[in-house]
């Protein structure tokens, strides 16, 4: 089995090109926007996982709680000589829940991440924590196609592990086009146990994304920290500020970083104007009744079989499969 010292990577990470004609398109539009997952560099990474730590943010708590309640279901339905697949595996952490479970009857894990150095660093972790259990890190940005090693096909089935309620970043046809894609990579018979986030009082919503000690501002400034250094910008973070807001029409928060004067921003050789109140999009984040995820979730070829939530159904742990096609 691999040691943490000779873990195998699969490099997909997006290329530097990539990113720059993202921001660049971004900021061009009426809205301007920047997709969430250029959040998560290795500074952006440590700064959500303290988040996930904070008192205001339930998400993470709860769900771990329903993990640890209702493992011995999780397990059963995962299965033995299955190929557990992580999309953003993060710090792995809710992962170790599972793996005390079930990492004896798998036929290997792959976490998956867009954050290189993060997810070296937690795999590495795994992999001395599990020493029998054989780890294949793939750098990648897991909303797009990308490689599985080699050892998939020895596996009975594949199954996603996909914890925190991500789901939600997407608009609903973006996130039933990337289920899809899930159903396609896991084929017939496979599996998906996945976080979803559920509606509640917006209040406890606006404290999550608001808190009190400011990380969450600092994650969502670390958008430009990074655009400055890796594409040659020069945004002034002292005049933008972060901004969660509950958006009741589209059932989401929406994350924003406002400009807090009339400016101008240069990111290479182009050249952006603000205006003061002015804003940048860098994150949805849905919250679902359990019908609109079954609903999304249906249309992508995926039947839900079970549904695990906490006393307060704050959270849930959905366990879905894919039927013949």
């Amino acid at each position: 089995m691999n040691s943490p010292e000779t873990l195998s990577l699969i490099d997909c990470h997006p290329s530097e090109s990539s990113f720059r004609e993202d921001v660049l398109d971004g900021l061009s539009r009426e809205q301007k926007q920047i997709a969430s997952k250029y959040l998560y560099d290795a500074r952006g990474s440590k700064l959500f996982d303290r988040i996930t730590t904070l008192e205001e943010y339930y998400p993470t708590r709860t769900e771990a709680s329903i993990m640890r309640t209702e493992i011995d279901a999780m397990a059963e339905a995962i299965g033995k000589d299955t190929l557990l697949v992580e999309y953003g595996s993060g710090s792995s952490e809710k992962t170790r829940i599972l793996l005390d479970r079930v990492s004896q009857n798998l036929q290997g894990y792959v976490p998956v991440d867009i954050s290189r150095d993060h997810l070296m660093d937690a795999a590495a972790r795994i992999a001395s924590s599990y020493p029998d259990l054989d780890v294949r890190p793939v750098c990648a940005d897991y909303t797009s196609s990308f490689p599985l090693p080699e050892f998939v096909e020895e596996a009975a089935r594949i199954v996603v592990y996909f914890p925190g309620s991500t789901i939600g970043n997407f608009e609903r046809d973006d996130a039933v086009a990337f289920l899809d894609r899930i159903a396609q990579a896991v084929g017939a018979g496979g599996g998906l146990l996945i976080g979803v986030d559920l509606r509640k009082d917006p209040d406890i919503l606006h404290a999550a994304y608001n808190d009190r000690e400011g990380v969450t501002a600092r994650f969502n400034l670390n958008l430009l920290r990074r655009i400055n250094r890796e594409l040659n910008a020069d945004f002034d973070l002292d005049a933008f500020r972060h901004e969660a807001v509950w958006r009741s029409d589209l059932g989401c928060i929406e994350m924003l970083l406002v400009s807090t004067k009339d400016q101008s921003v240069r990111v290479g050789e182009e050249t952006f104007s603000f205006e003061k109140g002015e804003s940048i999009h860098t994150e949805y984040s849905f919250k679902f009744t359990p019908e609109q995820f079954a609903e999304m979730a249906s249309e992508a070829g995926f039947r839900i079989e079970r549904v695990w939530t906490d006393d307060q159904d704050l959270f849930s742990i959905q366990y879905a499969t894919v039927g013949a096609w």
